[in-house]
Parts: C-alpha cells; sequence; structure tokens
C-alpha cells in the first residue's frame, strides 16, 4: 500500500484503526507536510467542482432565446431563398447582439470566479506531529482530522477519538436527528446510517468533538459521488423571480404584436417570408434581449466594487438581496464590540483575585495549542484562546504539571458549559467545569453575597464573565476515566474569570449608516442581558425592554411579534430562539437579514431572507450565509446595502426603458404596417436599431443613483412597470407618428427615406430618454448622468445619424437624409423629452419611491434556505458554488 490510495469508507469502518492508518501509511501524529504535498500531487485536490468560466457554457446561455433562434432559422431560409444579402445582414447583426451579450456575461463570469476564489475553508490537522490549519482542498488520505463544534466534516474520515462527538448526517442520509460517534469498528457491510465510527464528508458537527484520519477526499467520499451525479441547480433569489416576471410580461406583449403585425401584413397581400421576418424582428426589438448583459454588468461590478470593501457574496445575484434590508439582527461580539477578547483578571468566591480559579479554567480550556504550550493557538473558541494567551496564565503554562487530563466534554450551547476530568500529582481525581455563570451556578450550591456582588458588578461594568467550578471524585468515582454531560452537578463554586471585549470605536457611526439607510438593527446574544443592554446603551442604540430567552419562549408568536418591535436587545437566547425571532419578524412582511458566526447562528442564518457571516466563521455559518464579510464591521455591511440599492436602481433604469420606448417603437410599427403601403422599417433595420440601442444601454451600471432612491429598498412591481410601459409608451408613439408625417408630407419620402427618417428618430428618441428616465429629479440639472453614460448615449445617436451617409448605407436600405430632417429631429427630441417629464410629475404623483412590503413567493424562501444547507453547504472551499 502507497498510502496515497483512498479506502472504501465501509471498509475503514469495519477495520480497527491501527489497521486502517496502516493501509494508508499514516501515523497518530499525522503525517509529514513534504508527504501530504507527494499525495496531494497524486490524488489532487479535495475538491468536488470548481467555478470555472466557461466560455462554451456563456454562449449557450445567449442562443437559448427562442426567437433568436427562429429569427437566425428564418434569415436561413431566405438566404436559400434568393433574399441573400438581406439574410446576411440579419446574420451579422444578429451575431453582433449575440456577441454583445456574450463578453459582458463572460466577465461577469469571470468575476464570479475571482469570487470563488476568495472564499477558503481551512481545516484543523496534524501534520509533522503538531496541529496546523490548513485549507480543506489540501487534505490528502492519511492526514489526521480534528474536529470541533460547528465544524463540516471535510472528508470521509475514520474515527480515531471522541470526546462525546455527534454528527448531523441529514445531507446524506435525511436523518434529522445527530448521530453519536465513538471509534469502535463496526461490522463489516454495515449501512451507511449505521457507521459509527466513521464521520463522512458534508455532515456537520453538532456537539462534541474528535479527531479522525482521512480515508477518503473527494469524488472518492459518499458525499462526493452522490454530488457529482447531480447537477446543480440555484434556487430563483427575489431579483431573479422580479426580472422573469417583468420578461415574461415583455414576451406577452411581444407576442400580442408580433401575431398581430403577421396576420396585418398577411391580409396586405405581402409577401410571408417578408412579413415573417418583420414580425419576429418586432419580437426581438420589444423583447428585454440585452437584459441579462445588463443585470450581469451591474452585478460584476456590484460585486467588484464589494470586494474592494471587503465583501464577498456567494452569488452575484445576492448584491441585490443586501439592499432589501429593513432589520438586521446580528450578534455582538466583533459586530458591536472589537473581537479581541483579552483576559482581565481572575476572582475567588469571596471577590477577590485568585491565581487558583485561572489555573482551573486553564485546565478546562479547549484552545488547540502547540504541545510544547509556547506560541500561539491555532484553534478554539475565543475566550479560551484569550485565556490561554495571557499574560497572567504564562506562569502556569510553564510550571510544571499538577494536573493530567483524563477526558473531557466540551462546551455546546445548549449546556452552555464545558467540563474536563483532571488527576493530580498524588492521583486525586476532580471534575472542572466551566461556563455561562447562570449555567455554572444552577450546577453548584449557592454561593456567598460577596460572589454575587463581584458578579452583578463586572456585569454592570459590561464585562463577559465565565464562572468555574469542581467536584472532587471519592469512592467508585475516584476510579473512573470518562466523563459525561450527566457528571455536572453537585459542584461547588470556585470563582470567576473576566474577559473584556470593548465597544468597537466606529460602531456608532456604523449604526448611524444603516438607521439613515432605513436599516433598524437589533441585536441577538448569549451573553447577560446587562453586559449586552449596557453596551448597546453605550452606542447609541434604542433603549426598550431587553427580552431574554425566557420571554421568548414564555410568548407566542403574536405576542413575540410585538414584543420584537418594543425591543432591540434579546439576551441569553438560545440557536433556537434567535431562528424564531427572525421568522416572526419576517412575517410582518420586512426583509430580515441575520449576522453571525458560531454554530449557534446557522438556524437563524437559515431562517433570514439574507444571512450574512464572516470569513473567520465556523464552516457550516460561512456555508450558511448569503454573504461574507472579509472584517466583521457594520460600517461595510452598510456599503453592501447602498451597493444593492444601486444595482437594483440602476436595473430598473434598464427595464423602464424597455417598457417605454421599446414598447412605443414596435407599436408605432405595428401601426405603420397597417396603413402604409410598404413595411415601415426592414427587419435587418429593426435589429440594427435595437443592437445600438441596447449597446448604449451597457453603460447603465456605471451610472449614479438619487440619494433618495438609496435610503429605502426599492422592490419590484409589475404593476407598476406595466402602468409604466402603457403610459409612457404611446408618448413615444406619438413624436413616431409626427414623424410620419413629416417624412410623407414635408418630405414626400420613399420607402428608403422614410425607413432611414424614422431609423434615426426613433433610435434619438429612445435612446436620450433614459436621461430623463434615470431619474425622478430634473435631469442634467439636479440629477447628472455617469459620463460613461452620457458618452455612450450621445455616441450611439451619433452613430445612428452617419449610418445614412455612409458606404454601406444602400446595402441596409438606407439612403442620406436631406439637412432639414435634422432641423426637425432636433425639435422633436427636444418636445419628447419635455412632455415626458411633464408625464413624470403626473405619473409619479402619489407613488412612494419604494413600496411598502414585499410580494412573497410562497415556499421560495424556505426552498431557498434549504438548499443553501444541503447542496452547496458540504462542498469543499473550492468546489463550492453558491
Amino acid at each position: 500500500m502507497t498510502g496515497e490510495d483512498a479506502l472504501e469508507v465501509g471498509t475503514a469502518a469495519a477495520l480497527p484503526v491501527e489497521e486502517v492508518l496502516a493501509r494508508l501509511g499514516g501515523t497518530t501524529g499525522g503525517l509529514s507536510q513534504a508527504e501530504a504535498e507527494r499525495r496531494l500531487a497524486t490524488v489532487g485536490p479535495n475538491a468536488l467542482r470548481t467555478h470555472r468560466a466557461r466560455r462554451l457554457a456563456v454562449l449557450a446561455r445567449q442562443l437559448r432565446s427562442p426567437l433568436l433562434v427562429l429569427l437566425a432559422v428564418t434569415a436561413a431560409a431566405s438566404f436559400f431563398l434568393g433574399e441573400r444579402s438581406d439574410a446576411l445582414i440579419i446574420g451579422v447583426i444578429l451575431a453582433a447582439s449575440v456577441g454583445l451579450g456574450f463578453v459582458n456575461e463572460y466577465r461577469a463570469e469571470k468575476a464570479a470566479e475571482s469570487l470563488h476564489s476568495q472564499i477558503r475553508h481551512r481545516c484543523l490537522v496534524r501534520r509533522d506531529g503538531r496541529p496546523r490549519l490548513v485549507d480543506v482542498t489540501s487534505l490528502v488520505p492519511g492526514d489526521l482530522v480534528e474536529l470541533r463544534l460547528g465544524d463540516i466534516v471535510p472528508a470521509d474520515l475514520r474515527l480515531v477519538s471522541v470526546a462525546e462527538l455527534e454528527c448531523d448526517e441529514s445531507v446524506l442520509t435525511g436523518e434529522s436527528m445527530p448521530v453519536a460517534k465513538n471509534s469502535q469498528a463496526v461490522s463489516a457491510g454495515a449501512a451507511l446510517a449505521d457507521l459509527h465510527d466513521c464521520a463522512l464528508m458534508g455532515s456537520v458537527v453538532h456537539a462534541g468533538s474528535g479527531t479522525g484520519v482521512v480515508v477518503a477526499t473527494a469524488g472518492r467520499t459518499e458525499f462526493g459521488r452522490i454530488a457529482l451525479q447531480l447537477g446543480e441547480r440555484h434556487p430563483e433569489t427575489e431579483f431573479q423571480i422580479g426580472l422573469r416576471r417583468f420578461s415574461m410580461l415583455l414576451v406577452r406583449v411581444a407576442a400580442a404584436l408580433t401575431a398581430g403585425i403577421f396576420v396585418i401584413n398577411l391580409v396586405l397581400h405581402r409577401p410571408v417570408l417578408d412579413a415573417l421576418l418583420f414580425s419576429l424582428a418586432i419580437a426581438v426589438g420589444i423583447s428585454p434581449q440585452l437584459l441579462p448583459a445588463v443585470v450581469s454588468t451591474s452585478l460584476a461590478a456590484g460585486t467588484r466594487r464589494l470586494a474592494q470593501h471587503r465583501v464577498l457574496v456567494k452569488r452575484l445575484v445576492c448584491i441585490e438581496d443586501l439592499g432589501d434590508i429593513e432589520v438586521l439582527f446580528t450578534d455582538k461580539t466583533g459586530t458591536l464590540t472589537e473581537g479581541r477578547i483579552s483576559f482581565m483578571r481572575s476572582l475567588g468566591p469571596d471577590g477577590r483575585p485568585s491565581d487558583d480559579v485561572l489555573e482551573l479554567g486553564l485546565l478546562c480550556n479547549e484552545a488547540t495549542a502547540p504541545d510544547d504550550g509556547h506560541g500561539r493557538v491555532v484553534g478554539g473558541n475565543p475566550l479560551d484562546v484569550a485565556l490561554w494567551e495571557a499574560p497572567a496564565a504564562g506562569a502556569l503554562r510553564t510550571a510544571p504539571a499538577r494536573y493530567r487530563r483524563l477526558a473531557l466534554v466540551p462546551f455546546d450551547h445548549e449546556r452552555r458549559t464545558a467540563s474536563v476530568l483532571v488527576e493530580d500529582d498524588g492521583g486525586h481525581r476532580m471534575i472542572v467545569t466551566k461556563g455561562a455563570p447562570e449555567a455554572v451556578l444552577e450546577r453548584s450550591s449557592p454561593i456567598g453575597d460577596q460572589a454575587k456582588a463581584a458578579l452583578e458588578a463586572e456585569f454592570a461594568a459590561g464585562n463577559r464573565v465565565v464562572a468555574v467550578a469542581t467536584r472532587p471524585l471519592s469512592g467508585e468515582d475516584a476510579r473512573r476515566t470518562t466523563l459525561t454531560p450527566a457528571d455536572e452537578h453537585d459542584l461547588t463554586f470556585r470563582g470567576l474569570l473576566v474577559f473584556l471585549d470593548p465597544p468597537k470605536a466606529g460602531a456608532p457611526h456604523a449604526l448611524e449608516r444603516l438607521t439613515g439607510l432605513g436599516v433598524t438593527v437589533k441585536v441577538l446574544t448569549g451573553d447577560n442581558p446587562t453586559v449586552a443592554a449596557k453596551l448597546c446603551a453605550d452606542l447609541g442604540l434604542p433603549g426598550g425592554r431587553v427580552l431574554t430567552g425566557q420571554d421568548v419562549e414564555a410568548a407566542d408568536d403574536a405576542h413575540l411579534a410585538a414584543l420584537i418591535e418594543r425591543s432591540t436587545v434579546f439576551a441569553r437566547v438560545t440557536p433556537e430562539h434567535k431562528a424564531r425571532i427572525v421568522r416572526v419578524q419576517r412575517r410582518g412582511g420586512l426583509d430580515v437579514a441575520f449576522l453571525g458566526d458560531g454554530v449557534n447562528d446557522v438556524l437563524a442564518l437559515h431562517a433570514a431572507d439574507v444571512g450574512i457571516s464572516v470569513e473567520t466563521a465556523t464552516d457550516v455559518a460561512k456555508d450558511a450565509a448569503d454573504v461574507l464579510l472579509l472584517e466583521k464591521d457594520l460600517d461595510i455591511l452598510a456599503d453592501g446595502v447602498i451597493q444593492g440599492r444601486r444595482i437594483f436602481g440602476n436595473t430598473m433604469k434598464y427595464v423602464l426603458m424597455g417598457t417605454s420606448s421599446n414598447f412605443g417603437n414596435m407599436f408605432s410599427a405595428a401601426a405603420a404596417s397597417a396603413f402604409l403601403p410598404f413595411l415601415p422599417m426592414l427587419p435587418s433595420q429593426i435589429l440594427l436599431n435595437n443592437l445600438l440601442y441596447d449597446s448604449s444601454q451597457l453603460a447603465i451600471p456605471t451610472d449614479s443613483v438619487d440619494p433618495e432612491r438609496l435610503r429605502r429598498p426599492s422592490r419590484w412591481d409589475v404593476r407598476l412597470i406595466r402602468r409604466f410601459m402603457l403610459f409612457f409608451g404611446p408618448i413615444s408613439s406619438l413624436f413616431d407618428f409626427a414623424t410620419f408625417a413629416v417624412m410623407l408630407g414635408l418630405f414626400h419620402a420613399g420607402p428608403p427615406l422614410f425607413r432611414t427618417g424614422w431609423f434615426v428618430e426613433s433610435l434619438a428618441t429612445q435612446v436620450l430618454v433614459i436621461f430623463a428616465i434615470r431619474t425622478r429629479r430634473v435631469p442634467f440639472f439636479r440629477s447628472r448622468p455617469s459620463l460613461p453614460l452620457l458618452l455612450a448615449a450621445l455616441g450611439v445617436v451619433a452613430v445612428g445619424a452617419l449610418i445614412p451617409a455612409a458606404p454601406f448605407a444602400a446595402a441596409l436600405g438606407f439612403r442620406p437624409l436631406p439637412a432639414p430632417f435634422f432641423l426637425v429631429l432636433a425639435l422633436l427630441v427636444a418636445a419628447y423629452l419635455v412632455l415626458i417629464e411633464l408625464g413624470k410629475l403626473w405619473f409619479y404623483r402619489g407613488v412612494p419611491l419604494a413600496p411598502a412590503g414585499r410580494e412573497r413567493t410562497p415556499g421560495h424562501a424556505a426552498h431557498r434556505r434549504a438548499h443553501r444547507f444541503t447542496t452547496s453547504a458540504a462542498l469543499p472551499a473550492e468546489g463550492r458554488r453558491r
């Protein structure tokens, strides 16, 4: 056996640990770094999928439009029927249109690829006999991995040792209850659900801790075999649902116009092929052909800007979700506080300083430190790490060991305690328990007045406090070597460990910004109510009743909803309480975000509309989140909210353009084809018009958004869009009809000149109207467009005006326009924009900038949250796709 070969997890489960290690060429001290690198080069990375921008896939998406395909087929048919020049022109325009969409969407895919390369997951392994953090993609068979609460198991492991380890394997087996684990081999041929001596890739550490040797990675794991057989389909976000509904609205309108135009042309005895091509060109002209490219460009640009502010989104469309936030529930540590927890002092039962309590705290400590006791720790919860690294603990760490640790019951968020069984030099054994003061004191004998006073004083000062208690073992118990949560009883209170986590200096400013954006911030914490209330008061958060977990338990949903409205701080709440609070708040019709980084936050992250975590969070919290902050700072979250609203605002500009100018022009074409003895515009000219128009709109993502549009979230309102289309579309058609009258009555135009004049006028009006539609303010004076948008719009209008004079104009069916036409055109455009401005005043009367409430899709949110956890959540970092 060379060691780099993987073992079937079922085979490894039936073998003793020693034989598994022997077969894999591993040891209880782990692999050497050099050997791990050699194996990685042989077996490849521990990743199921990689996010790569694939050109063919992007190109295929551009060709999915049935209208484009049908138009291409019809053009090909016309080519073989003798209309070769027209067919060739249409083909070139179609290719240019597809190419434009391809370039922009491919750039967006490259942005997403860059984003995913920054999302990393690490795990704790033993290399060269010492613990170290490595990327999960570098795991190889034979590696020794340490599992902690909240970890996602990064590979298939044969467990070597466990301490009350339980894993949630629902992603693999469908079993909702956590499975208790041990290191005893099972019988050969055991079912997947019965492999109690293995931790399977994709499962989550629900409680306890353990160590296991990697037996299989990537596609050779049980999870990998399943995942690689399944496609990955992301559920739609609210943003995408809105886009789809808008697109379907235009598709229905396009279908009605296309059918009507085709019938009219047949009634007028025009050639069937010409009628079909013209009708299809109308359909393409009104359909939002480049909407995906505009949205992708907006999202990609937003992603890059957010990345500069150290915000990563799992999927590009999640950026817009950030803009919808109205209520933010957040934890306290690292968000409102500095997150740099430092140990301050240890107090005995009499309230005075005591090194004995500090020593007991070091014994009951889950920080992963080098075996020699020197150097910085590489894992553990922040309080344990702070205690271990405290200068006051230095002398105790390096002194000759007085105690030997025999067993451990790790911390969990239900008990809120951790315990160890230790033996001193004389062979006497003792249980040491450490945890939240309320939890420890419940299991201890009553404490004295001095200890109570000290505890209350520390809470009042806003300090974090951990209580320590012990129980000596005697009689039969004195020989035991195991420990369970049931042993945490009849304890003797020994003292307090006090930690400082000061308020973050920039938190008040960040909270002010969020309030200005219409986001209400509420705090959910497992900390003491007095400590949480003191911090929030110091930061200027609104006061009100402080709700505790007991209050949440006692209230039904209706009463809880009322309490939530009046409360800012929720303290001593369990993971289930957090999730319930989020769900109840969402039922009020508000968009809710939750920011958390621990395993105790996962339920709430799933329950929220937008789950937000941080790069240093537990694996399961990072995977449950939609958005990752590379710094735990509400200020950069405020940047994300603004960016989401800016993207939505710019997307709506394109949407409203499509509903006004496009609809108006196509309606004009339909009407004109009914009374003119010739087609008002050739199919190739319609497509060229559409291509030039859409090209100008690709600069919309660079545009600024008026400040009032950023103060509140905006949402899709298809009824408003439909009203907009039916109101402003006919205004556009009025000026088209005016152009018809000018061309026929003033210039006595034949078909080529008529088509040329209308081509230039329709392009100018539908492109320049963006300056009016982009804002509710007076354009240019009170709201200026971005320079790229200004140059793009004016440039496209100039190109449209010059095309009739170009050498290839005749091939496109154009002829030069007389000079007086451009004076008429300037008057028509000016009158059009003035009328649009007057129409805006009437149309927007009484229309709020942000519709109240949100139209929710039944079952959508639950489906999205379930998807987060059951599919992509369990993938190793390099292969994870959101």
